[in-house]
């Protein structure tokens, strides 16, 4: 005989029961959350040619309200057939034409990078369906070949001045345009006139995006924010039309250092401004950059270090050169990039060590590009009253300042290396094979294939490059090699025959002088008070068999077949960069999910208003 509490509690139990079953079944019909979630990387273009040159410009420039190049040139149906002519474009379309006839005409950069992205959407794919979310994952990049990538490619249709023109430009002879009509071959008109990945997340009923970026190896940097930004300002647009909320987190950037850092000028300031006014000042410490500091993106880099050492030489006596771009003057005050970077360099290295303790710490150096100097008699220039011009002293680069984040401090110490003055040091370390690496890039591409190369090759030699007695006729086809005669190979070829002189004879690209009495280095032919032009022939170095550094030309002349005086008498090679490593989709969409766990603590904050998305 059952008590009445016994059949009361029965009874309980299976109404709980039933409750279960009809939460689970209603729970089963709901929709899953559906989060956005835009890769983003550089860009560029998979062939070089005027076209591309031409695109790549505007690009660049749309991001910039401030410039000139937005102001005149981007909606000035007069202008456009000129842009070539004007800034560094000559410079470009000449070094971009060699580079990509090296390696066989197609970059595989874009090829490689849309492998990171498809693992990417694989592994959220897969770990969504788990955690009942849905992604849907776009890919960004800050200049593209295709304007659909783009993070708002309207930014570049619609005008951004009074006046203006849509932007349907499809090219002239000027530009590389071919057939009756002097267009370019495929162009179609709108293709600006389309919607961008965010666009396209938005129309897709995501209610909140996530940005993941790779632009230089998750490392936080103005070109990042570039895209981050304007996508923070489609989706504002887009919540003011239709009255909802989305927010737009930065896994590299959980904290928005850099958009709370941002310069306080008004109106909105932009790097064509110059010096910003009102820099706003945001600690470092407590804003981490989770992607830059993983473990897992330092290893990829390791082993690629680890794949390029020299048979038969120890690692006591291998040298490692991580060498890396700065950022853009003035961006100090809200871009972190040389920060993130020296944190991800002391990753490598720690791992290095601890992987191989025969490699002394003294011998994994950082090195950066060079950067302007002072021309005090240059007639400083509105808008940004630049003195500051390209020198042989600083390799004929003009690659920003690694200034510290809220600083003007250099890196120190062992990382702190203008990437020349690192070589030497290893030279004089007496190392027998040096593995240079590029931390901020992950997939190869022409600057890690061809300039890099060329940039090494006239430190410490084309000779001394570990693949040149072979050839590798995989990545040249065509010649076995990188390698130019002369770096600099863009710049005029005709100098003075005498100082003062207005006739010209061919300049001379060959160290120690040519036979016939004319110097090297060329000299300088950019009158003193103007800034140094990026085709003066004095910024162009021979691309020797070994190398500048430790020759003295008043000591004899070099020696192709051996190195001379003090010169460096080892090998040297390129790390290999994770290019389609799989372990990439599962590291980026680790963070990914880190933000989705997270975002309660992470208010999502408001864009830099520059006006690019026009309504």
């Amino acid at each position: 005989m059952k008590t009445g509490s016994d059949s009361l509690w029965r009874r309980l139990c299976a109404i709980a029961i039933i409750s279960l079953l009809v939460s689970a079944c209603v729970t089963s019909d709901l929709p899953p959350r559906r989060v956005g979630v835009v890769y983003v990387s550089h860009g560029g273009n998979d062939t070089a040619s005027q076209r591309s040159s031409w695109e790549s410009t505007l690009q660049i420039f749309s991001y910039d309200p401030n410039s000139v190049v937005y102001r005149n040139v981007i909606w000035n149906p007069q202008v456009w057939p000129q842009v070539l002519r004007f800034g560094n474009a000559p410079k470009e379309i000449s070094k971009y034409a060699f580079e990509y006839a090296r390696i066989g005409g197609v970059d595989p950069a874009q090829r490689l990078t849309l492998a990171h992205y498809e693992a990417l959407r694989r592994e959220l794919e897969a770990r969504g369906r788990e955690a009942g979310v849905e992604f849907i994952v776009e890919h960004a990049e800050w200049l593209s070949d295709d304007p659909a990538n783009l993070v708002y490619p309207r930014a570049i249709f619609k005008p951004g001045v009074p006046g203006g023109t849509p932007m349907r430009y499809c090219g002239s002879a000027a530009d590389g345009g071919t057939g009756p009509e002097s267009r370019w071959s495929g162009c179609d008109p709108d293709r600006y006139d389309v919607d961008g990945p965010v666009e396209r997340l938005l129309g897709a009923g995501v209610t909140e995006i996530i940005m993941v970026d790779l632009t230089t190896s998750g490392v936080r940097f103005c070109k990042s924010f570039d895209v981050v930004n304007t996508a923070r300002q489609v989706v504002a647009a887009f919540d003011r039309r239709n009255g909802t909320t989305t927010p737009v987190r930065w896994a590299n950037d959980p904290g928005d250092l850099m958009t709370r850092s941002y310069p306080a000028d008004t109106p909105a300031w932009t790097l064509s401004l110059g010096a910003p006014r009102h820099d706003r000042t945001v600690p470092l410490a407590g804003n981490p950059n989770p992607v830059a500091a993983d473990p897992a993106l330092a290893l990829l880099h390791v082993e690629g270090i680890e794949s390029r050492i020299a048979p038969g030489v120890s690692w006591a006596d291998t040298g490692v050169l991580l060498i890396n771009h700065a950022t853009r003057e003035n961006n100090a005050g809200f871009d972190p990039k040389i920060d993130d970077t020296l944190l991800l360099n002391a990753n490598i290295k720690a791992l290095l060590l601890g992987r191989h303790p025969g490699l002394a710490p003294g011998n994994v150096l950082g090195g950066w590009f060079g950067r302007k100097v002072e021309n005090p008699q240059a007639v400083a220039r509105p808008p940004a009253f630049e003195r500051r011009e390209r020198s042989r002293e600083m390799r004929g680069e003009n690659l920003g300042d690694a200034w510290l984040y809220e600083t003007e401090t250099l890196p120190q110490g062992d990382m702190g290396y203008l990437y020349w003055d690192a070589l030497e040091q290893l030279r004089r370390n007496g190392v027998r094979h040096i593995v240079i690496a590029f931390p901020q890039i992950m997939v190869d591409s022409v600057l890690n294939l061809v300039e890099v190369p060329n940039q090494i090759g006239k430190e410490i030699g084309y000779k001394s490059w570990s693949d040149f007695a072979q050839g590798d006729f995989v990545r040249y086809p065509e010649v076995g090699h990188p390698f130019a005669d002369y770096w600099g190979m863009w710049v005029d070829t005709m100098c003075p025959a005498a100082p003062g002189s207005a006739d010209r004879v061919p300049c001379c690209f060959t160290m120690g002088g040519c036979a016939d009495g004319r110097p090297y280095p060329p000299p300088r032919t950019t009158p003193p008070d103007k800034l140094r032009n990026d085709l003066d022939p004095s910024l162009a170095f021979e691309v020797s068999a070994f190398g500048h550094l430790g020759y003295d030309p008043a000591l004899g002349r070099p020696d192709p077949d051996r190195p001379v005086q003090a010169q460096y008498r080892g090998t040297w090679s390129l790390w290999q960069p994770p290019n389609e490593d799989p372990r990439i989709g599962a590291l980026l969409a680790r963070h990914v999910l880190d933000v989705l766990r997270s975002e309660a603590a992470t208010p999502p904050v408001q864009p830099v208003d520059l006006g690019v998305v026009r309504e």
